[in-house]
């Protein structure tokens, strides 16, 4: 199996705690997208294998990545361009495309609907190039709302966002005449549900969302608030001049061998 061209998940676990049930229902779903010839999933009990001795004794999911280059798998040119930084001696990645940030806000997650948006994300045409849950701390969240200081409802969105786990993730699109910041935008509908449920009802507000702040998502307005909202929320992905812009002036992503 490990010998088969595409990428290749292990879930190593023990028998006293069994295999991680939700990546094992996650990466079904993973290699019916991807295909079955390019994704591979095992699961394998420490306890009974010698090789894997080392990770007996632990009690956080353990998961180990196998690649066997595959053209459908390195194509540098579609999504990502690997180089040196002049100025150290990192291995770096530089995104392509333009970029932007949504966040599944606490009430979506709350109530278990992460993984049905991010599938509906996927299924509209956007890439994710990062996926970290993370509880916002209050500092953060009026640093990143600082433009909505003088608003009365300012201190209850503070208060929302900081209530719970949100999902970060970083958005590219691989087609499509809109940007990404636009088409994001739309695919999420007005900022109220109840106006996204009269002017947009298939947008992720209206099927999400109940009533303001509680709205399910948020996404960056403009390609310059895209830059600001991921430089403030995911500082170790270095933006760089010497990355050059797209031609719409979107920003790249550069990501470290730290990162990864």
């Amino acid at each position: 199996m490990l010998s088969s061209k595409g990428l290749t998940v292990v879930d190593v676990y023990q028998g006293w705690c069994g295999p991680c049930k939700p990546v094992v229902s996650l990466f079904q779903k993973m290699r019916i997208e991807a295909g079955l010839d390019l994704l591979h999933f095992a699961l394998a009990e420490a306890d009974c294998l010698d090789v894997l001795e080392k990770y007996r004794g632990r009690c956080e999911p353990t998961f180990l990545f196998y690649a066997i280059k595959d053209e459908a798998l390195s194509d540098e040119n579609d999504c990502f361009s690997h180089g040196k930084d002049d100025g150290d001696n990192e291995d770096v990645v530089s995104s392509e495309k333009a970029c932007t940030l949504a966040i599944i806000k606490p009430d979506a997650v709350v109530h278990g609907k992460t993984d049905e948006i991010i599938m509906k994300i996927q299924e509209a045409g956007f890439d994710l190039l990062a996926n970290e849950e993370r509880t916002m701390t209050e500092a953060e969240m009026r640093l990143f709302y600082q433009h909505r200081a003088g608003e009365e409802a300012f201190e209850k969105l503070v208060h929302h966002m900081c209530s719970g786990p949100s999902h970060l993730l970083i958005l590219t699109r691989t087609e499509g005449a809109e940007d990404v910041v636009t088409a994001w935008q739309n695919l999420m509908g007005p900022c109220d549900p109840d106006v996204a449920r009269r002017e947009q009802p298939d947008s992720l507000r209206a099927q999400y969302g109940t009533a303001m702040p509680f709205n399910a998502l948020h996404g960056s307005r403009d390609s310059e608030d895209a830059r600001r909202e991921l430089a403030l929320l995911f500082p170790s992905f270095k933006f760089s001049d010497e990355v050059p812009k797209s031609p719409l002036g979107w920003p790249r992503l550069r990501i470290t061998d730290s990162d990864l």
